[in-house]
């Protein structure tokens, strides 16, 4: 059965805001790890991967913003630490010292992790009737594998 927010059940409601801060935090450390290397990228790619590193973490961070929102419409806290996102996020930081080529390897395992954790919050949503996230899920995870694509594709 479909459910509106406000017709979820308070463990429904915990269950989906749950998975959603743990997209949310992924998200906000991918998006980090994309500016990141798009301030020091260097090599024969450096205009390309400059750009689509921009492109994603611009895109990345409209997608925070979007998620977190929906936790909120589900009556939930959206959690805005960055040491707690670090310490949620299966995507891990970096220091940035790395070859053009590494940076894009870290980059697409990174869009693949979330796109993953994203497949599961729609698991989630479907789960609790919530078709609504479900579809934001859906739609960010598509998101993310075509950036992983598209990093993948300068590989060869």
């Amino acid at each position: 059965m479909t459910q509106t927010a406000q017709h979820l059940t308070v463990s429904a409601k915990e269950a989906i805001c749950e998975a959603l801060n743990q997209c949310v935090a992924e998200t906000a450390v991918t998006t980090m790890l994309a500016q990141n290397f798009h301030w020091n990228v260097t090599g024969m790619a450096f205009g390309p991967l400059h750009d689509l590193f921009q492109k994603i973490y611009e895109d990345h961070f409209t997608a925070q913003d979007d998620l977190a929102e929906r936790v909120k419409a589900l009556g939930g806290h959206a959690e805005g630490q960055l040491a707690a996102m670090l310490k949620r996020s299966k995507v891990a930081e970096h220091d940035g010292h790395a070859t053009a080529q590494q940076m894009v390897e870290a980059l697409a395992h990174a869009q693949e992790t979330v796109a993953a954790t994203l497949a599961g919050t729609a698991a989630v949503a479907e789960e609790h009737g919530d078709l609504l996230t479900q579809d934001l899920a859906i739609g960010r995870g598509q998101t993310h594998e075509k950036f992983a694509w598209l990093l993948r594709a300068y590989l060869g």
